[in-house]
């Protein structure tokens, strides 16, 4: 199960009552947030978000309405009595931005840097083998990543075709975890006991880009895509390319290509006082659009079959 929280919905600025855009995810009560522009604990405090819990930061690009949140983040996680490192994770140059914006003086904890170099990455959300992070880099005028968070599920253990190859029991464990044992003369793998996999949970989150293939294929069958609608108006193409952003319309023929199940817009130009206003051009494109809001949030759970969509709250 994850608990999505979108916690700002703006662009460029903070405006009154529209944080900049910024996703929470919780997982077994363990705290993941995907940019932190200024403001972004204000709007965790507003969801009833812990900021105690943030195990990773994940940073889209360097544009200060996604990264000037952290110094205050940060200090709150240290004077919450946070001890365990936290690591944050973004493009080339990370640590040279880190370290300018001053966050790591008097924190009671290591944070630890990642950088992205490379067009795609695939790494493990830290202590769990199961919640995978996929990054990918997109159309921005400076290099930026999206994210797709993948939450895969275990296969079910057929403890009949386990007794029918004579496995001992204190081997189905390490097999259920897709261990292979080797023993003398015999050697046990997962796929002798294992079902097919089984279809887990997908959230991919991208904003500041230009639409690119790299975004569909990586939102590909997501449960929930969250996209940025730079402007609302078809009528915005235009300004839209020059700055190299999105408008409402080409996110949703996005999300229809990948066949995810839901779409929220977000990231608005302080210019779109009423983004609700164009919905429908989305929807025109994909009916299953919506526009993100501060505090907006799902809960997705595993399906109980292969065709069940998850449900929001």
């Amino acid at each position: 199960m994850l608990d999505i929280t979108l916690l700002g919905c703006g662009g460029t600025m903070p405006l009154p009552k529209r944080w900049l855009t910024s996703l929470y995810v919780q997982y077994k009560g363990r705290g993941l947030l995907i940019d932190c522009g200024e403001g972004t604990q204000i709007a965790m405090k507003e969801a009833g978000c812990s900021a105690h819990n943030i195990d990773m930061i994940l940073l889209t690009h360097f544009h200060g309405d996604h990264v000037m949140g952290l110094p205050g983040i940060l200090m709150s996680m240290g004077m919450s009595g946070r001890t365990e490192p936290v690591t944050i994770v973004g493009p080339q140059n990370l640590l040279e931005v880190v370290s300018g914006l001053c966050i790591a003086a008097g924190i009671p904890f290591e944070v630890q840097t990642v950088e992205l170099t490379k067009p795609e990455y695939r790494f493990p959300f830290p202590g769990d083998d199961l919640f995978k992070i996929h990054a990918f880099t997109v159309k921005h005028s400076v290099n930026t990543y999206g994210y797709s968070l993948e939450l895969e599920r275990r296969r079910r253990f057929n403890p009949e075709m386990a007794a029918r190859y004579h496995i001992p029991v204190k081997y189905w464990g390490r097999l259920q975890h897709n261990e292979v044992i080797r023993e003398p003369g015999v050697t046990y793998t997962p796929e002798m006991v294992l079902s097919e996999q089984r279809r887990g949970i997908k959230v991919t989150y991208c904003t500041d880009t230009r639409p690119c293939e790299r975004i569909v294929e990586a939102a590909r069958d997501a449960d929930l895509a969250v996209f940025e609608g730079m402007y609302g108006s078809n009528d915005r193409l235009e300004a839209a390319k020059i700055k190299h952003h999105m408008i409402f319309s080409e996110a949703a023929e996005m999300a229809a290509e990948a066949n995810v199940k839901e779409l929220w817009l977000t990231h608005y130009s302080p210019s779109e006082t009423h983004p609700e206003e164009f919905i429908g051009n989305a929807r025109a494109v994909f009916p299953n659009s919506f526009c993100g809001t501060c505090g907006k949030q799902i809960q997705l759970n595993y399906p109980q079959d292969e065709e069940e969509p998850a449900g929001e709250q």
